[in-house]
């Protein structure tokens, strides 16, 4: 995957994390077979599309929870998780800890 196609896929990813991402829209953005699209985002970025748009995901969850305004089901929908328990299963298995936790954690040491 050239740099240029790369970072198209990757803002893509980031302008579209709300929404549901599926792996076909994603290789229809550079007008390639999925499988052949799999193969090349993870030589280039080291990670298949599915963990990759999961991480990012998360990373963007702990963005709102230092924000400590917004309720975990608004941030589990603005990250693109169909609900809070969804957010709460995938947090804890990246993280080690529930996004209240987090949040407690982070507001805490402020």
């Amino acid at each position: 995957m050239s740099q240029r196609q790369l970072l198209h896929i990757l803002n893509y990813i980031q302008e579209h994390l709300d929404r549901d991402i599926k792996l076909a829209d994603l290789s229809n953005q550079l007008g390639i077979s999925q499988f052949h699209f799999i193969d090349l985002f993870k030589q280039s970025v080291g990670t298949t599309p599915y963990q990759y748009l999961l991480q990012q995901r998360i990373e963007r969850a702990k963005q709102l929870l230092k924000e400590g305004d917004r309720s975990i089901i608004d941030i589990a929908l603005l990250c693109g998780f169909n609900s809070h328990s969804h957010l709460s299963k995938q947090f804890r298995q990246l993280t080690g800890i529930t996004p209240k936790q987090y949040r407690i954690d982070r507001l805490g040491k402020l």
